[in-house]
């Protein structure tokens, strides 16, 4: 169950860095609270996941899954470049995450 709650709390970190990113610097109301709902609850999954699992895999796999959501994202929602070295770049930390959970 320790990886479910790892694994959630990567997306919804992609979610605190989307919602920051419409926040526009906390100007905008409604992104900025989905901003603090979604990182709140990143951090609150990823503290359950550490109870169970060594920090520096988990804290490895968050990242690397918040990382590579983020960029995928930014590719499709916001017209981020999608050449091929980004692609294999993402493709190198999924292998990344991979490894270390089949090492762990």
């Amino acid at each position: 169950m320790a990886w479910v709650t790892l694994i959630l709390a990567g997306f919804c970190e992609v979610g605190f860095v989307i919602f920051l990113k419409l926040s526009d610097g906390f100007k905008r109301l409604w992104p900025s609270l989905g901003f603090m709902l979604f990182g709140g609850l990143s951090f609150y999954l990823l503290s359950l996941s550490l109870i169970e699992l060594p920090i520096g895999t988990a804290y490895a796999i968050w990242t690397g899954v918040g990382a590579a959501g983020s960029v995928i994202l930014g590719m499709i929602f916001f017209k981020e470049p999608k050449d091929l070295k980004r692609i294999v770049l993402i493709l190198c930390i999924i292998a990344g995450v991979v490894g270390l959970k089949v090492t762990a």
